[in-house]
Formats: structure tokens, C-alpha cells, sequence
């Protein structure tokens, strides 16, 4: 893991720029049992929102997508119904709404598709300063995805080799839709002719990436740096990395 990232629920509604979802609304939603924005459940979660009597339009990828991935895990974790019927994967048969090729394509849809909602990496709502909706999450508070909360979620029970997903956290302050960014290299660093030195200038550059400085800039470019505890992990991790069998330094 190299940084943290968010999957953001994403809307066009005019003269609105925020909303509260809790996991029942937003599974009914993208399953396509609440169809109008001036539904009563979503109503109940905003008293102070006055919603237009207009149909909700659902964006989703149309591609496979990590992006995907973690939304539909966090779904499955939500709805035992959303489990049984949709799953969680990569790619899935959607009961409803339109298909937008990669975070650009449905963040541009969502833009200009007013009445739309949808599901994108958080960077491209932070970059492109898109209305999204605070997520209630497993201790009851609806939270912002920013770059505190996405770091919030990586506060949780994370294995040795760090392979774990980040939703649903139980942290209070965590933004409930959350992932890690990944690298993913050779543990045996002698392949292809490469060279001792190209190796250990690949493994300079990844423990660059874990240090402080690294992390700063991640900021800058959207993504939530890594929890102390799992920089740690990670520079465990490259401290396996061999050539010819040897541990780089």
C-alpha cells in the first residue's frame, strides 16, 4: 500500500451540494427500489433539503474497475440483499442505471446529467469539486469523505501482508467507503536482465514513497496518506525483496 483513497457517492441536483445517505437509502438506490429524489426515506435523512419531484438516473462503470470493486464490497457488507443479488467484484450485472467508462466517464456523466448519482474515486470529486454525500457509517455518524476520514478508516484490525479492504470501518470518524492504493513488484527482483542496480533503485523509490515527505505530496494530489502503523507494515514488506535470493538493502 502506498496511499489511501475514497469512493465517493456523487450527485447533480441543482441548488444542492449536500446530502446524508444512510446504507439502506443508498442500497435502495443503486438497486433501484427508491427512484425519485423526493422520496420519504431520503427526505427523513434531510429535512432542511428540499428535493425536486424528479426521476433519481444512476451512473455506474461500464468497465471493470477496482473503483467497482470496493463500492460493491461495501455494499455486500450493508445488505445481505445487495450480496445475494448483485455480489461484489469488479464488474456486475446492474439492476439499474446508465454505464460511463473509468472515473472520468461517470464523474463527466454525473456533471452533466442533472437528477444523476453515481459512485467515483474521490480525487476526481475533489479535483472537479462535484457535489457528494456524506455516508453514515458503522457507529452511526455521517461522514464527509475527506482526507482525514479516509485515513480514519485504515484504523482497523490489518493483516501482516496488509491484503485487507477498508470498508465499513468501525472507527467513528471514518468515511465508510475507503481502499488503499497499491504497488504491486517481484519479491525476486532478477527477471528480464535487470540489474542489481535498477533493482535496488526501484526498492529506493517505493520506500521513498512510505516516507513523510512521500506521503505530504499524496495530499496534494487527493489521496490520504497511510496510518503509521501501516507504513510499517509496508517497509516490512520490502525488507523481503531479494535478487538472486539475496535481500536488497
Amino acid at each position: 500500500p502506498t496511499c489511501s483513497g475514497a469512493v465517493v457517492i456523487a450527485f447533480n441536483l441543482k441548488g444542492i451540494q449536500s446530502i446524508q445517505l444512510s446504507p439502506e437509502v443508498l442500497t435502495k438506490i443503486f438497486m433501484g427500489q427508491i427512484t425519485q429524489w423526493n422520496d420519504a426515506a431520503l427526505q427523513a435523512l434531510n429535512p432542511e433539503v428540499t428535493f425536486p419531484d424528479a426521476g433519481i438516473k444512476v451512473v455506474h462503470r461500464s468497465d471493470g474497475s477496482g473503483t467497482t470493486s470496493i463500492f460493491s464490497d461495501y455494499m455486500c457488507k450493508i445488505s445481505p440483499e445487495w450480496e445475494a443479488q448483485i455480489g461484489m467484484g469488479k464488474s456486475l450485472n446492474w439492476p439499474v442505471g446508465m454505464g460511463a467508462k473509468g472515473n472520468p466517464g461517470v464523474a463527466g456523466t454525473i456533471s452533466q446529467t442533472e437528477g444523476s448519482i453515481g459512485y467515483i474515486g474521490s480525487e476526481y470529486a475533489f479535483a472537479q469539486k462535484i457535489s457528494y454525500a456524506m455516508l453514515q457509517n458503522q457507529s452511526g455518524n455521517f461522514i464527509a469523505p475527506s482526507l482525514e476520514s479516509v485515513s480514519a478508516a485504515g484504523n482497523c484490525e490489518i493483516p501482516s501482508d496488509t491484503r485487507v479492504m477498508l470498508t465499513n470501518s468501525t472507527d467513528p470518524g471514518a468515511y465508510p467507503i475507503c481502499g488503499f492504493t497499491w504497488v504491486i513488484l517481484y519479491k525476486e527482483q532478477n527477471f528480464n536482465n535487470r540489474s542489481e542496480a535498477q533493482a535496488q533503485e526501484t526498492l529506493n523509490l517505493l520506500r521513498w514513497m512510505l516516507l513523510p515527505e512521500a506521503q505530504e505530496i499524496a495530499k496534494k494530489v487527493n489521496y490520504a496518506p497511510l496510518p503509521e502503523k501501516v507504513v510499517n507494515m509496508a517497509q516490512e514488506i520490502l525488507s523481503t525483496v531479494t535478487y538472486n535470493g539475496i535481500p536488497l538493502k
